[in-house]
């Protein structure tokens, strides 16, 4: 969480105020290039990424945007258990939105996520990130949001599910 902080500030983004969201991807496709020690290998889902949409209630039902990247850290419990599971852990980038009719109907559009991407850093992954995004830009309301400036946003690292 750190390292995508740092990425941010140094492009001039703060990670609880982010004002373009541009500039937000930007530093996020810079993020998702760095190495991580102690993950899953790539084939195993270990180092994944996802962009959401949405209102959830832990944003206060406000119009959401976030740019995640998931962990598989393959280094706690007894591996040989024949139930081990490595730990999930999720660094997250949430950007809220004020209420607008260019994303009235933000529900309505049937996905709520690009689904999880587990492309190898490298060229795969940038080429990932740019479906990610024509994915994204078919839709008018994800558009007008992503041309928008978010109200507040903040940076989580969280244990996923």
């Amino acid at each position: 969480m750190d390292v995508f902080a740092r990425i941010l500030r140094r492009r001039a983004v703060e990670p609880d105020a982010v004002r373009d969201v541009d500039a937000a991807w930007d530093a996020f496709g810079e993020f998702l290039q760095i190495e991580v020690e102690g993950i899953e290998r790539p084939e195993s889902d270990g180092d994944g990424f996802i962009v959401e949409w949405g209102k959830w209630d832990w944003c206060d039902d406000q119009p959401s945007l976030s740019f995640g990247r998931l962990f598989a850290v393959n280094d706690a419990g007894d591996r040989d258990d024949p139930d081990w599971q490595p730990e999930y852990w999720k660094v997250e980038l949430q950007l809220i939105f004020a209420e607008d009719p260019a994303w009235a109907d933000l529900d309505s559009l049937g996905h709520q996520d690009t689904g999880f991407d587990y492309d190898e850093i490298g060229a795969p992954r940038i080429a990932a990130l740019g479906e990610m995004r024509r994915f994204i830009e078919p839709y008018p309301q994800l558009a007008a949001m992503w041309r928008a400036e978010p109200t507040r946003s903040g940076l989580t690292l969280e244990r996923a599910g």
